[in-house]
Parts: structure tokens; sequence; C-alpha cells
């Protein structure tokens, strides 16, 4: 096209720009959720996953249970174009396991025609710009493709967009054991020994923890669910002992009460209870983490207990202290986050976990989370910054929204169409039936995050 005085820079520049695709990073539940409500509307939409499948974070903890059953963690518009294949789903009322949720749902979900051209696998995103503009510059910037710069299986690549819905979860940057929240001063030397997020005690990491010294620091479900894990394995394998770390004086986070509403975290909370009543577990409450030390073939953790310089030794240490958003990529993009949870500013205050569990979190949409940047969307687990409150449901109304702003339907984009249970349908169990750890990544699902715990708490 020749740029002439009847056809202004503008005007060229956003031609260009609705031709290109929506980028959408990340694979899992609330991305693919994303393409397919796209689809819908006549956006083509680009899904970059990094992992080699669908849901690949969530096969990382695919062990764990959901408290939400199946009707609570698919997404309209994906169930739409799994019907038109002759899908059939799952009863509503089960609870799925991760490894369930990607066999019977993401795995076909993704394999669909509509969406199986428009995924690539093995792409890392590096960085998100705007094409030929960093964060500085303003004139002409709203109809400026977005310029994502990626590592496609070790070679480099840069793809262009008309927007960006970032979707990749929190679950590959856990938050550190240090109460500071930085990283130990001996970080190389003691890694091998420091386990973040949600292991497989009775499966697939079991070689690691059994007949060792272990210590869970943390608060929330997923330390608790560690905890029974380790009570199991210690019953089996002789030498295996547990001790829990916690900042607080006490661990009434988890242990809850008898009258909780959700009855698989009542039970949750019984079962910790009772660790702590057979003297399974030691328990070392009022604990602040300094630094974690190299002994020989084991390592320490050094802080203060109470005001008193202590140090616990370990052979392997289970880090449940949650999940943060890794925002590196984004520098030249305009975000506007809350100073605190790392969420966007208008949504910060709806889901302060000091206030809200994920049950009670109002459903939101593109004014919530709209940042300076038009066109660019932090969405799922990732829109949720550190707060551990994420509900799945609400991601899928997240995207749809979005989806109906990028098609023009601005009333439509802020219509809620979501009613959440009252209690909220959120975290997994571990206390009853198999072992499943409750995911703060997801629990913040990130569980890229997938559910999460219903009451805040530091592993979330």
């Amino acid at each position: 096209m020749t740029i002439t005085d009847s056809a202004p820079i503008a005007a060229v520049a956003g031609q260009r720009e609705t031709s290109l695709p929506v980028v959408i990073i990340g694979a899992g539940p609330v991305g693919l959720a994303a393409a397919a409500q796209l689809l819908e509307r006549g956006i083509e939409p680009l899904v970059l996953e990094r992992g080699d499948h669908a849901g690949a974070a969530i096969s990382e903890w695919g062990h764990i249970r959901l408290f939400s059953p199946w009707r609570h963690v698919t997404d309209a518009a994906s169930v739409r174009l799994l019907e038109a294949q002759g899908w059939t789903p799952q009863h509503p009322d089960a609870l799925p396991t991760g490894h369930e949720l990607v066999k019977h749902y993401l795995a076909p979900l993704a394999a669909t025609p509509q969406l199986a051209s428009r995924i690539r696998y093995g792409v890392t995103v590096e960085n998100v710009s705007r094409d030929g503009m960093d964060r500085t510059r303003t004139a002409g910037r709203d109809t400026t493709p977005f310029l994502i710069r990626v590592d496609s299986r070790g070679d480099a690549d840069e793809i262009r967009a008309r927007a960006v819905i970032d979707a990749s979860g929190t679950f590959s940057t856990p938050n550190p054991v240090t109460t500071s929240g930085l990283a130990p001063r001996h970080s190389a030397e003691v890694a091998d020994r420091l386990t973040h997020g949600l292991p497989d005690v009775l499966g697939r990491d079991r070689a690691q923890f059994a007949g060792r010294r272990v210590v869970v620091v943390g608060a929330g479900h997923s330390a608790a669910n560690a905890l029974i894990a380790l009570r199991r394995l210690a019953e089996q394998e002789p030498g295996t002992t547990i001790t829990w770390a916690i900042r607080s004086a006490d661990p009434h986070r988890v242990v809850g009460s008898d009258d909780d509403q959700l009855p698989g975290r009542a039970s949750l909370g019984a079962a910790t209870r009772e660790l702590i009543d057979d003297n399974a577990v030691t328990l070392v409450d009022r604990f602040l983490i300094d630094d974690v030390e190299p002994r020989g073939d084991a390592v320490a953790l050094v802080g203060t207990r109470a005001g008193a310089p202590t140090a616990i030794e370990a052979d392997v240490v289970v880090v449940g202290t949650g999940f943060r958003p890794d925002l590196d990529g984004l520098r030249e993009i305009r975000l506007r986050l809350d100073d605190v949870v790392e969420a966007p500013e208008k949504l910060a205050p709806l889901i302060d976990p000091n206030e809200h569990s994920c049950g009670s979190v109002p459903p939101h949409g593109v004014d919530e989370l709209s940042h300076p940047e038009k066109g660019f969307w932090l969405a799922g687990m990732k829109s949720y910054g550190r707060a551990p409150t994420f509900l799945l449901l609400t991601g899928y109304e997240q995207v749809r929204s979005i989806a109906d702003e990028l098609a023009g339907r601005h009333e439509e984009a802020r219509r809620i169409e979501l009613v959440l249970p009252e209690t909220g349908v959120c975290s997994t169990d571990l206390a009853a039936g198999s072992c499943c750890i409750v995911p703060a990544a997801s629990e913040r699902s990130a569980v890229s995050d997938l559910t999460l715990t219903a009451k805040p708490a530091s592993c979330c």
C-alpha cells in the first residue's frame, strides 16, 4: 500500500495491526480458553507454549486432585469446540487430578482442528515490546503491532501481534525460602537440596525423600499436603523424619475449623491437626529464615525463632512459600501493577488475600485487567500476581471479556457472565484418598494455574 495524504500513517498501521494474530502466551486452561473465545468471534489466535504439550505445567503436579469438580474447571467456548468433535465429558461432580485434566480436557482441546494448527510448542517467550518502540515512545503507540521475541527450541525468532494475552501462570517462579523474599546467598550450592512447589512424595519423587530428614517450610495447604504425604512415606520408609517450619505462632491457616464449608479442606485441616497431636511432625513456629547454608551433604536453615538465633539441618527442604509472576520479559510494556501483590492496579483490591478467598473475589474483566499498554493483558493466575485466590472460572471469565473487547463488543466485555459458588471451589485434597498436593500456582496453578486455596496462605 502506498502512503498518501488520504491514507494517514496511523490508519495504515491500524490495518496492518488488525491483520495480525492475537498472541496468547501459555497453553494451559486459561490460554486455550482465550484461543477458543477469540475463534468464536472471528479473531485469529496464536498460542505459544514453552512445554511440549498443552497443560505442561499442570503435568508437573499431575498427581494432585482438585477440590473443584469437572463442572467448574472447563470453559464454555472450549467445550463447544470439543463437543463438535464428539468429545465425551467426564462426570460433572467428579474431582479430576491434574493428569486427568490434561488427558480428558486440555489434550483433546488442543488437538481440535480449530486449535491444533494455532499452537506452537517448545517456544519460550523472552520479551514483549512494540515493533520499533521501547516503553518511552508514545506517538502512534496504540496502533503499532506488538513484537514478541521468542526462543523456539534454540532458534531465535520474532513474532508480531495485534494484541497479547499473557496467560503463562506463575508455576515456574516460586517464592524463595527466605523471609526476606531474596534467594539464599549460597543458591548454587544448596539448589539440589531445595524442592519448590508440589513434589510427588509418594510417587515420582519418592527416592528424594525416603529415609531423609525433611523440612517443610510454609503455612498453607500445599505445605500441609506435603506433610501428610511425608507422614505416609515415613510409615513405609524408616529414617524419614519431618519438621514443619512456619513464620506464625500457630498453623491455624491450615488447621482451620471443623465447620469449614468445603469438606475436602476441612478434612485436610483435621489431618494436619492429627499430625501435630500424634507428634508425627516436629513443629517449629515463629521461625524467620535468613539464609540456607551448605553443611556437608546437608543444608541448614538459619535464622531466628522468637528472636533467638536458630538453625535447622535437613537433607531436603520442601519450599511451600508460594509463587510470584515473572515480569522480566515485560520491561518494555507499560504495566500498572499494585505495589504489594503485583497484580493489575484495579484488580488488586478485589483479590487482596487479607480480605478475600477465591469464592469471594468478584468476577472481573477488561476494565480491571487493563494497563496503560492498550491491547496487552495479564490473564489467569499471572494476573493475580502474588495473591493465592485464583479460581479457574474467574480466569475463563477474564478471557471471555477480553475476547469481546477485541471484537469491538465493548458493552458485552463489561457484562458479568459468571456466578461463583458461594463457598468458592478451590484447592486440592490430600487428606482423603490418594496423594494430592494442593496447588498454590496455581494453589496458584498456576496452577499455571489452576485452582487455589480458598484462604490466604504463604504457600499459595
